[in-house]
């Protein structure tokens, strides 16, 4: 195996950002191909029950959330450099605000298309209702949201082909996450959308074209025997200055804080301002360390 292992699916938006920094690296990886619903039989093992997609694995260290993820690859490959600037900022506004708009347009024009499994999944996932309905009704309201703020990117093009600079980087992979899921899935859509934003449109080919690296398809039993067979690695100093005042040993729960929350119970090994890393011991695996991003997830005493 290359040492990657990405747990993904094709159609996955936030699995496009990581294959593309893979691509960008210009790094060999493996894919294990994870239902796009429950029950993910052999992904949970591995995370302690986190069900999110996409997930990175090296040996028995487990990287959940697209930001430690994106974070963990760049350590181990830092050249060429790809995050730097305000490119976690554009990752956030990517994650959360322009996906907001983008998911209501995709499900909305859909509409009973979306397979009731897949919908009562996402309810379960989310904790609300994932309601077509609504989607359809809001999603005129939408577009043009989507519109400005497709714009943004636009103007950002003014005097660069880079969001990031002059070379791609995370800015450019989190910007055009976004606009990848909505022409993946209504590419007339996402035409009208972008009609007149050429420099955005000529950005998008020049996104694409990064492609994904060198990619190799293995089983999920591979991986999991990967976990098994291999200790974890070492681990960030813990801060001693963490505002929640916990300390290696505790035993903790890690949870995110918008929709996906299902606990992670595990013994904290350490947490920085960026990141927390739980220990876990299993019959099946052995010992794993699991990683998560601080921003946007809390921990708290088991």
């Amino acid at each position: 195996m290359s040492g990657l292992i990405l747990h993904h699916y094709d159609t996955s938006p936030f699995s496009e950002k990581v294959r593309l920094l893979l691509g960008l690296k210009g790094l060999a990886w493996d894919s294990v191909q994870a239902p796009v619903i429950m029950p993910k039989p052999e992904l949970t093992p591995l995370t302690g029950g986190y069900r999110r997609i996409p997930v990175l694995q090296i040996g028995a260290d487990i990287y959940c959330d697209t930001q430690v993820i994106l974070a963990e690859i760049e350590t181990r490959a830092p050249s060429p450099r790809a995050i730097g600037g305000a490119a976690w900022a554009v990752n956030a506004w990517a994650d959360r605000q322009f996906f907001g708009l983008t998911v209501p347009i995709i499900f909305g024009a859909l509409g009973d298309a979306t397979a009731p499994e897949f919908i009562a999944d996402r309810e379960q996932l989310s904790g609300r209702p994932f309601n077509v309905a609504a989607m359809q009704a809001a999603a005129p309201l939408m577009a043009p949201q989507w519109r400005a703020q497709a714009a943004w990117i636009e103007e950002g093009l003014a005097d660069t082909d880079w969001l990031a600079g002059d070379a791609p980087g995370l800015a450019d992979i989190a910007a055009y996450m976004n606009i990848w899921f909505l022409a993946r899935n209504l590419p007339a859509m996402a035409d009208e959308l972008l009609a007149g934003l050429t420099r955005t449109q000529a950005w998008r080919e020049r996104v694409a074209a990064i492609g994904h690296g060198t990619r190799r398809e293995i089983s999920g039993a591979d991986a999991l025997a990967a976990a098994r067979e291999t200790e974890p690695g070492p681990v960030p100093e813990h801060d001693p200055n963490d505002p929640t005042g916990l300390t290696p040993g505790a035993p903790v729960v890690v949870a995110a804080d918008d929709y996906g929350r299902d606990p992670i119970a595990g013994t904290l090994v350490a947490a920085t301002p960026g990141r927390i890393v739980l220990s876990r011991e299993t019959p099946e695996l052995g010992r794993t360390q699991v990683h998560f991003p601080r921003a946007g997830y809390v921990v708290g005493k088991a």
